[in-house]
């Protein structure tokens, strides 16, 4: 009897078990929200540039010269060394070189003998003239090439002072003076030393002088801002061997010419009595820009960085288009490209190298 009661029980609670409806579950998401696009859209804008831009300048003196013999000869002394202050028509070298003494002497005995000769000459002419006064006394033809021979020494007299003065004027290329005010920043012979004309690119210059009191400050502006900057106003500087001292100046001068790096260069007079500066020295450059001047911003998060390019993929009829560019000013959020876009122009944000040219954009 105790069996059949749990039989029962258990049978009771197996039918209640079968009676009971249970929902299935749906595994299709079927009331989930539609799927949206994985692509993130942004548009390209044109604003004002920023007020100014920086750019590395570095110093330069404002003059100088490699000095070189203009004669080959022998150092015979250096009366000037690396740090020396000069001044105009200093003498810096002197050489020495026997051979030009002997032309030069050789020159002048040859200038004394045609003077002599043009004398005589001269002096034979005049007697004729003075004898041709009695009729039949002299030949005309003798006064004539008494004439002649005078007026051919005069000549060679002339010559030869001529190269008197050439011989003379390489003589005092034996002098090596000073062609400006500065200081000698590089000495490379010593007495006893041949020199001569620098024919060669590698053949060192006898002393290097630099004019430092006034030094150029040279910058490169890129071709993309050439157009956009303020030569007018003054630019600020700050030397990388005086940080937080800001010093302000107007641009002296301008190539009007890009260079093999398609760029222009500037260039700003510095005062430098005090000789604080150095050449060589860096500093970084405002350089202003034109108020009106505008330039296409783009999100940051809109380039596309690769080993080979910079580029944007922009949106024509649906399909995705690489748009190869280059970057300017950047800012927290945004950055300043040139390339072929326009203001308005749809992009994609977010965007990454897997998408490929010509990719379908939904």
């Amino acid at each position: 009897m105790k069996y059949a009661l749990i039989i029962t029980t258990i049978a009771i609670c197996f039918l209640c078990a079968c009676g009971e409806q249970q929902e299935p579950v749906d595994m299709t998401g079927g009331n989930a929200v539609s799927k949206q696009s994985k692509y993130e859209i942004g548009r390209v804008t044109e604003k004002p540039l920023a007020s100014y831009i920086k750019l590395p300048g570095q110093l330069k003196p404002f003059e100088e010269v490699n000095v070189y013999a203009k004669v080959n000869g022998f150092v015979k002394t250096v009366l000037a060394d690396r740090g020396t202050t000069v001044h105009t028509g200093q003498v810096l070298v002197t050489l020495e070189a026997p051979e030009l003494e002997s032309q030069l002497q050789s020159a002048t005995s040859k200038y004394v003998q045609a003077q002599e000769n043009a004398v005589a000459s001269k002096e034979k002419y005049r007697r004729l003239k003075e004898a041709a006064a009695e009729a039949g006394a002299v030949a005309p033809v003798d006064i004539d090439n008494a004439l002649s021979r005078m007026k051919a020494d005069e000549a060679v007299v002339l010559s030869e002072r001529s190269n008197v003065e050439s011989m003379s004027n390489i003589k005092s290329y034996l002098t090596i003076t000073a062609p400006f005010n500065g200081i000698i920043v590089q000495r490379n012979v010593s007495a006893g030393a041949l020199v001569g004309p620098g024919s060669k690119s590698n053949d060192l210059p006898m002393l290097v002088l630099q004019h430092l009191e006034k030094l150029r400050l040279e910058v490169y502006i890129p071709e993309a801002y050439v157009d956009k900057v303020d030569l007018k106003r003054p630019v600020t500087f700050v030397f990388n061997a005086m940080p937080g001292k800001e010093n302000k100046a107007t641009i002296s001068r301008s190539a009007n010419a890009l260079s093999s790096l398609r760029s222009e260069a500037i260039e700003i007079d510095i005062n430098n009595r005090s000789l604080d500066l150095k050449p060589g020295m860096y500093a970084e450059v405002k350089i202003p820009l034109l108020s009106e001047a505008k330039s296409l911003l783009l999100p940051n998060n809109a380039i596309v960085r690769s080993t080979e390019r910079q580029y944007v993929i922009t949106l024509k009829e649906g399909k995705a288009v690489l748009v190869n560019i280059q970057e300017g000013l950047r800012s927290k959020d945004s950055t300043e490209v040139f390339g072929a876009l326009q203001a308005g122009d749809e992009i994609l944000l977010h965007a990454t190298d897997e998408i490929k040219e010509g990719t379908l954009i939904k």
